[in-house]
């Protein structure tokens, strides 16, 4: 990739390279696709209009930056994308520890390099991807873990502590010439964050107080929750003081944003013997974001927590899986996600929900079932009229009839029980038309059965019992 790269300062000279720092370098980049109208973050949906244009300005401003949001919040996606504003190849200095620009080397072992070699000094290419390194914040991170330490060894070999060769680098430094981001930057220990104001104000570093001062051409970003949140620690208040645009991030603002999250990250399309193939109906994905979004509003989750993008990944994932477990144990050929799935949404909202003042460990998941009763009366209403659904009501009359449903009953199986009850499989086609899905599949009209059926018990008109693990809907 790089052999057709020059190899020396002299060729590097020819070329119209010229030295940048690398918030110009950023800052250039991100003129030319602004007034290309390109996207600025690839695979970013829903802040477009809020978070992206002052993340834009901040790098316009050649700031540091720090995203601040509660989990879940595509925050550290965010940061990683930052690479893709740098230019793809870089030179440095070669046979050297940290990254230096070969024409306007800042460290004085390379300038004494180039000042020796001259057009002979060899550097090396940086692909945009080794720009940029990351840090999780733990509270074991050490100084020498970010800055760096003096290697006694070094030292007892005869070099002077005023040589930065003495020095064992850490993660900073050795990020010159890129990007450096910590994630969670709060559960840094305060005297470890104040390890970095040099590197924030003074763009420089100092190791244990030894004269040794190296100028840094980096960019910092920084991640974290809320300090009304985080409860492991705080931004100490001159570090924050140093970081140039802070930018909240948030949930998706529109149904439509939080839909193509989930679908465009979840894994949903599966492969299992046999051709089985799993579809799910557009409701089923609105009543897994309905439910995220009434947990977001619920007054008995810790909305300082927040409920991550992430619980509803893991709860189409596990609604397409149990909809393919009961394609594997019937034998079908083609299921459909129903609304008796959704028992199974508990076991990935775990521990995804911060509840207030819960004593029963159970509170959790009949919060969630409860949540979920609530998400499909409202997605209902985009789907049908329960006034419509009267014929349905009166053929359960006299509880004599009912409707056997659940995650192992076939689609037939339902279709056949829906039959007996006048106005419900026509019901189920209306539905189905109205979803824009197949009117005559025999696992799509099951689905809708179901659908109906719990959208009629959620609005106190029909009544759900279970025998013996059987689940079945009377009057």
């Amino acid at each position: 990739m790089t052999t057709h790269r020059p190899k020396t300062v002299g060729a590097l000279k020819e070329t119209d390279y010229r030295p940048r720092s690398v918030k110009d370098e950023l800052r250039r980049n991100l003129i030319v696709r602004i007034r290309q109208n390109a996207p600025i973050f690839d695979g970013i949906i829903g802040y477009d209009d809020t978070v992206i244009p002052q993340i834009a300005n901040a790098i316009l401003s050649r700031h540091d930056l720090l995203l601040l949001g509660l989990r879940g919040q595509a925050k550290t996606r965010l940061i990683r994308a930052l690479p893709r504003l740098l230019d793809e190849w870089c030179p440095v200095i070669a046979g050297t520890d940290l990254p230096d620009d070969p024409l306007a080397p800042q460290f004085p072992r390379h300038r004494r390099m180039a000042a020796e070699q001259g057009d002979e000094l060899e550097i090396r290419w940086l692909h945009r991807d080794e720009r940029f390194h990351e840090k999780l914040a733990t509270p074991d991170v050490t100084v020498a873990d970010l800055v760096g330490e003096i290697d006694l060894v070094k030292h007892a070999e005869g070099r002077y502590l005023t040589d930065e060769a003495v020095v064992h680098y850490g993660l900073v430094p050795r990020t010159n010439r890129g990007i450096f981001a910590i994630n969670e930057l709060p559960d840094l220990a305060p005297r470890i964050q104040v390890a970095l104001f040099n590197a924030l104000e003074e763009r420089d570093i100092q190791i244990r107080g030894f004269p040794i001062r190296l100028p840094l051409d980096v960019m910092m970003a920084f991640t974290a929750n809320p300090e009304d949140y985080t409860n492991r620690g705080r931004i100490v208040t001159p570090l924050k003081d140093r970081i140039g645009s802070v930018v909240r991030t948030h949930y998706p603002l529109r149904p439509e944003h939080a839909l193509a999250i989930t679908q465009g990250n979840a894994w949903l399309r599966r492969e299992s013997p046999g051709g089985m193939t799993v579809d799910v109906p557009p409701y089923m994905f609105e009543i897994i974001e309905e439910l995220a979004r009434l947990a977001r509003k619920s007054p008995h989750v810790n909305q300082q927590s927040g409920v991550s993008v992430r619980a509803s990944i893991a709860n189409a994932e596990n609604l397409v899986s149990n909809a393919e477990r009961r394609c594997l144990k019937t034998g079908e050929k083609h299921v459909v996600p129903r609304v008796s799935d959704l028992q199974h949404l508990i076991a990935s909202c775990r521990g995804k929900l911060e509840l207030i003042l819960a004593e029963d460990e159970r509170a959790e998941d009949k919060l969630i079932h409860a949540l979920i009763g609530e998400a499909v009366k409202n997605v209902f209403e985009n789907y049908g009229d329960l006034n419509e659904l009267d014929s349905v009501i009166e053929a359960f009359a006299g509880g004599k009839t009912n409707v056997e449903v659940g995650d192992e009953v076939t689609s037939e199986d339902l279709l056949a029980a829906a039959g007996r009850l006048q106005g419900l499989v026509p019901a189920a086609r209306k539905l189905c038309k109205t979803a824009e899905r197949p009117i005559d599949d025999p696992a799509e009209l099951a689905g809708a059965v179901e659908f109906i059926l719990e959208a009629l018990f959620v609005s106190n008109k029909l009544s759900k019992y279970a025998y013996h693990g059987r689940t079945f809907f009377k009057r």
